[in-house]
């Protein structure tokens, strides 16, 4: 590992993205197959809002029943856990109801089905809880992680960025941010997979700005369906067409031009309405209406936003957890020095952005790492380093930012650290807290 250091600060060494998403694909594997897969670890995989995402699968493959009535069997029965009993029901209309959206569960759909089809062979029970189908939500948290850094990567190299910058940014943000954890340590939660989506909803519209195929468009517009029935917020992110066109003339164009050839694009505009459509559904079959809100007592304070503390507090503010952003941000200068427009477009989106996630009732979401809601748009944040890295053009340049990045990496890691064994509080944390337990890792 130093000597892999060692080359990379070396301006003549030359990673490859490919490369490095198979070195990135080994780390996540062997830690999380050592923290989670042997003896009773897999018990843990499954915490909090994770279970709620995860609990469509068992119950329509095998209970047959969105009331959830298996929740007391399972979670107070057979994987009674007191430490990480939760239950993710809500009551709405006189019937019981599952709090969350199901897109996280489509996208372990896949997963989820080999569990099912293994587990007898395997010597597990066939109940949607057993060990293999809690490590196979693992393995998608890392097959997403994955798929969302190499999208990542084609999106960069579309902006023309060098292989070199591509394989740090793409290192950068899966050691050195939370997006590690959230696929690791709380796999099931639905951030990796947003992450992957929103990074290949990118690549797709880029695509279609670049040669105005319809088939990209149609892929992105049914992509944000699923997006949103993952995590309904983040349907924010078609506000980034505006910086993804690069400048007005081309936004202006591709807009026009869909308008008036809207007849091609009403297969994307079908399927993207359908996700949302297959959550309505299922309110309507079960509970007897279409629109059910589940998050009873809990909304968006839009006029008592908290964005201080979403960025900097000791609870959880994003730049004291996550610094790699801040350096993320310098990259903006860059965007500017290419285009007003583009760098305007930026700002302007990742502030509507923070504006919305930071108005959320419970702003600090709960128990969790840094604002892990962000970990949803870090492909914006990767063009901006990436911008930085490949702007930084003299070796001394070069060298000192990688070593930046390499600091911040080795820093995130400890504090990764530190949370993962509550030196961190994981709701509570506190500037006393932090600065007492800065960065020791002894007696953990």
């Amino acid at each position: 590992m130093l000597n892999f250091f060692k080359k990379l600060f070396k301006a003549s060494y030359v990673l490859h993205p490919l490369r490095t998403l198979l070195i990135i694909g080994v780390i996540v594997t062997s830690v999380s197959s050592n923290l989670h897969w042997g003896q009773d670890h897999w018990k843990n995989i499954l915490e909090a809002d994770a279970k709620g995402y995860y609990a469509y699968l068992p119950a329509i493959f095998i209970y047959q029943d969105l009331n959830f009535g298996f929740f007391d069997k399972i979670e107070k029965g057979t994987y009674y856990n007191s430490n990480l009993f939760y239950d993710y029901r809500s009551f709405a209309h006189g019937k019981i109801i599952n709090k969350y959206f199901c897109g996280t569960a489509i996208c372990q759909l896949p997963f989820f089905g080999i569990a099912h089809a293994l587990s007898p062979f395997m010597g597990f029970e066939q109940d949607g809880y057993s060990q293999l189908y809690l490590v196979m939500v693992n393995v998608a948290a890392i097959f997403y992680l994955l798929l969302g850094l190499f999208f990542a990567d084609k999106v960069l190299q579309k902006r023309r960025i060098s292989a070199n910058a591509r394989a740090i940014v793409l290192l950068a943000f899966t050691l050195g941010t939370n997006l590690f954890y959230y696929t690791i340590g709380e796999c099931g939660m639905s951030h990796v997979y947003s992450f992957a989506l929103i990074s290949l909803f990118v690549y797709l519209l880029q695509g279609y700005v670049e040669d105005g195929k319809w088939m990209k468009l149609n892929a992105a517009l049914a992509l944000a369906g699923l997006i949103v029935l993952v995590r309904p917020v983040n349907g924010l992110v078609v506000l980034s067409a505006v910086f993804i066109a690069g400048n007005g003339d081309v936004l202006k164009n591709r807009f026009l031009y869909a308008l008036k050839h809207i007849g091609k694009i009403v297969p994307g505009l079908v399927v993207g309405l359908l996700f949302p459509l297959l959550q309505l559904l299922s309110y309507k079959v079960y509970y007897g209406h279409f629109v059910v809100y589940t998050y009873i007592n809990e909304a968006f304070h839009f006029t008592l936003t908290n964005l201080n503390d979403f960025l900097i507090s000791y609870k959880k503010g994003m730049f004291v957890y996550t610094p790699m952003l801040v350096l993320s941000l310098v990259g903006c200068f860059v965007l500017f020095k290419k285009s007003a427009f583009e760098g305007w477009s930026f700002v302007l989106f990742l502030l509507v952005v923070l504006y919305v996630l930071s108005s959320w009732w419970n702003w600090w979401y709960g128990g969790s790492f840094s604002s892990r809601v962000m970990i949803d748009y870090y492909i914006f944040f990767m063009i901006a380093l990436a911008s930085l890295i490949q702007a930084a053009t003299t070796k001394l340049s070069r060298r000192l930012l990688i070593g930046l990045v390499i600091a911040i990496t080795l820093f995130t890691q400890i504090q990764t650290y530190q949370y993962r064994y509550y030196k961190i509080h994981w709701e509570e944390q506190t500037k006393d807290r932090y600065w007492r337990e800065f960065m020791r890792i002894d007696k953990l």
